[in-house]
């Protein structure tokens, strides 16, 4: 099984029932290609880092599916649809499987920033007072 984040910008002109419609038709083709939904988040309305055809905000949300197949399909419909700003599928499951193999190697040890190679320097001594030459 590999495990798919898809984020996906909404524009802000959608209306709630439209963008609840998107939604759940994107959730169902996804589906139909036999991935399964594990977690979706709605992040609501943010400000974009940049403008996107003169949109300055957009709605955000995120699904998490775990699929044997491609999300092609899901893809090629977030790509044709133009009420959507940006969208984004990224496979994630290596950083998973790493995570949970570091987390069976140590379980009950807490992870501790490691300390900086090099001592802190340590403040500077006040400057001696210069004496005349020929003292």
């Amino acid at each position: 099984m590999r495990t798919y984040e898809v984020l996906f910008i909404l524009s802000p002109q959608v209306p709630e029932e439209e963008s609840a419609a998107l939604i759940t038709d994107f959730k169902r083709v996804a589906e139909g290609t036999g991935a399964k939904l594990t977690n979706e988040e709605s992040w609501g309305r943010r400000r974009l880092a940049y403008t996107i055809q003169k949109f300055t905000e957009g709605n955000y949300h995120l699904f998490v599916f775990d699929s044997d197949s491609s999300l092609s399909e899901l893809d090629r419909r977030m790509r044709n649809s133009d009420r959507i700003l940006r969208h984004m599928i990224v496979r994630t499951d290596p950083d998973h499987k790493r995570a949970e193999k570091l987390a069976k190697r140590n379980p009950k040890k807490e992870r501790v920033r490691p300390s900086p190679a090099f001592p802190a320097a340590a403040e500077p001594a006040a400057p001696e007072p210069e004496t005349p030459a020929g003292e």
